[in-house]
């Protein structure tokens, strides 16, 4: 024997409480469709978190750049103070390629001499070979005749009178003589016999010599 179960009202149906069916339609009434839900909400709220973003990376961006850049800045700072300091001198310090720091250095002057001279043919006679005197007033010395020639020098003495010369023959022969003084220069000659030759230089008045 089957069970036989109580039926369900349907709600579709007149007399259940549900909306009477049209006539010619025997589905259930027209339901419209749900509303299609908006994607513009999204792309914006994307689009703000994208600019937010990209603005948070390039304010880290600059701050990187900017630091790097301070930190090379203040190298190129620090150079030119130190350059500045290994380039300093003591001013009481020369610059050695300066030549106008450079102070002349005073040339020594020569000492002045008197040159003594005597030359020519002067054979050797009964006395012996020629004769021969030099020097100042105040200092008088003996040559020596050599090879036809005599050559000495003196340092010239301001306070002196006079230098000479004085060169005697011993019985022949044909002689110079000069003293130079200062670059003054006094000759004189002498030939044959015992005569003398005799050139003298004197300090003038005024200066100088003649």
């Amino acid at each position: 024997m089957s069970q036989q179960y109580p039926q369900q009202p349907n709600p579709q149906q007149p007399g259940w409480g549900g909306a009477p069916t049209p006539p010619g339609h025997n589905g259930p009434p027209f339901q419209p469709l749900p509303p299609k839900k908006s994607s513009t909400g999204k792309i914006i709220g994307l689009g703000c978190a994208g600019v937010i973003g990209l603005f948070v990376v390039g304010v880290v961006v600059s701050a990187i750049a900017g630091g790097g850049t301070g930190d090379e800045s203040g190298d190129s700072n620090d150079q030119p103070a130190a350059s500045a300091s290994a380039n300093e001198r003591p001013t009481a310090e020369a610059d050695p390629g300066d030549k106008s720091a450079k102070t002349a250095e005073p040339k020594e002057e020569k000492a002045k001499v008197v040159v003594f001279k005597v030359w020519g043919t002067a054979p050797a006679g009964a006395l012996g070979p020629m004769d021969i005197t030099y020097g100042s007033d105040s200092d008088s010395r003996q040559g020596k005749w050599k090879d036809g020639r005599f050559e000495a020098t003196l340092p010239l003495n301001d306070d002196a009178l006079y230098y000479t010369v004085t060169a005697q023959l011993q019985g022949s022969g044909d002689i110079n003589c000069s003293v130079t003084v200062d670059g003054h220069t006094e000759k004189a000659h002498a030939a044959g016999g015992y005569n003398i030759c005799n050139a003298q230089a004197n300090s003038g008045l005024l200066g100088g010599w003649d």
